[in-house]
């Protein structure tokens, strides 16, 4: 599960790097996406389906750029970050395939 390598990360940071603002900001960040997938799965409407994954895309965009960061300025290694920022790549291709299927549903059904 994703946001368990990111709680584990976090714990990493804050325990062996001390770095806690990043760290919590990524935790904050990283840990929210399953919970807006989570919330769309039991959306009201379509378009309510769409805002929650749309919310959790922009919280994958900014768990990549705190990643970034953390490996610009050495907090985790090329190996740490390329081995979660290709599950960030892949939440970032999921929820947009979805987010498009859901958005041409709708279109359709209208």
């Amino acid at each position: 599960m994703f946001a368990t390598r990111i709680v584990n990360l976090y714990k990493y940071l804050t325990e062996s790097k001390k770095e806690f603002i990043m760290a919590r900001q990524l935790l904050r960040s990283g840990t929210s996406i399953g919970a807006l997938i989570r919330e769309a799965e039991f959306a009201e409407t379509q378009k309510d389906f769409i805002h929650k994954l749309a919310i959790a895309q922009k919280e994958t965009n900014e768990t990549q750029y705190w990643m970034e960061l953390l490996k610009e300025t050495a907090f985790v290694d090329v190996v740490q970050y390329e081995s979660i920022n290709d599950n960030i790549t892949e939440l970032l291709k999921l929820l947009t395939s979805s987010i498009k299927t859901a958005k041409k549903t709708l279109i359709t059904n209208h």
